[in-house]
């Protein structure tokens, strides 16, 4: 039969700020997240038993066994739902994105799993209980399971999915230099800043997006860039590029994001890019509304 194919889109945080630290350690934050039209791909085919490959750019170095996030998911919903699906299934996960890039990779694959799983069920999933399973495998995944511009508080689990979205363009660099996240925040500052402010009602428009931003920050940019000065580099290239409304590292690196209002600055941009740093990986495509 042919493969059952899934999308995993690129989770962009537009702005992050670090609002509260917990007793268990866990860090609150209050991020405006949106997704764009490029990421990595998840496949399956009915077998014997479950068994994941990877290929793809970036498929060197990722384990394929239980440890892997798509496996953890799979094994989640079949002691969830275990009659769901009838045989064990071989995945492939073409791995476009960098790993460990700031660009909820790992956790857009498990949420990929989750919904390629459920629409190959025999019977309904209910959607609450498949984001309840969704919290159980990291603080990202529930947001990558909707795949939708939302305003998320708290370690991920409060998520506002946003009415409406302007159509934006993203330029996505990274110095192909992985930053793990808890290295950035041992080194953060201050861990208890000022969320973020209300957002505008509605949000239709490239520019007040922009206005919007730049009244907010990403609260472990300071830190990443310690870590890998590259990111700061590229950050300000891509603020200088016809067209750039926004430049900012996301999540907690080392990608950074250009925002533009048209996909032809979005391009040159990128282009320009790969011409200054050819060894870096870039990519330019639309936010997913």
């Amino acid at each position: 039969m042919e493969p059952v194919v899934e999308a995993a889109p690129a989770k962009v945080n537009l702005a992050l700020h670090v609002t509260g630290r917990r007793a268990d350690g866990y860090h609150e934050l209050d991020t405006l997240v949106a997704f764009a039209d490029i990421g990595d791909e998840l496949s399956a085919v009915p077998a014997a038993t479950d068994r994941l490959t990877i290929d793809g750019p970036f498929a060197e170095g990722l384990p394929n066994g239980p440890g892997n996030l798509v496996l953890r998911a799979v094994s989640a919903f079949r002691a969830r739902w275990p009659d769901a699906i009838a045989t064990g299934l071989t995945l492939k996960l073409t791995k476009i994105l960098p790993v460990a890039a700031g660009l909820g990779g790992g956790s857009a694959d498990a949420a990929a799993a989750l919904r390629l799983l459920a629409g190959m069920a025999r019977h309904p999933i209910p959607p609450a209980e498949l984001a309840a399973l969704a919290v159980e495998l990291g603080a990202d995944v529930p947001m990558c399971l909707a795949s939708r511009p939302a305003r998320v508080r708290g370690i991920g689990e409060r998520i506002e999915p946003l009415s409406g979205f302007p159509t934006a363009h993203l330029v996505l660099a990274n110095p192909l230099v992985p930053v793990l996240t808890a290295d950035v925040f041992r080194r953060l500052q201050a861990r208890d800043n000022p969320g973020l402010p209300d957002l505008p009602e509605p949000l239709a428009r490239p520019a007040q997006l922009g206005i919007y931003l730049s009244e907010t920050r990403n609260d472990l940019e300071a830190a990443a860039v310690e870590l890998v000065p590259a990111i700061g580099a590229l950050t300000r290239a891509l603020g200088k590029a016809p067209g750039c409304v926004l430049a900012r590292m996301s999540g907690s690196g080392a990608s950074v994001f250009g925002l533009f209002g048209s996909s032809a600055q979005a391009h040159q941009a990128a282009h320009d890019l790969r011409a200054q740093w050819p060894g870096y990986w870039v990519a330019a495509a639309p936010l997913v509304g």
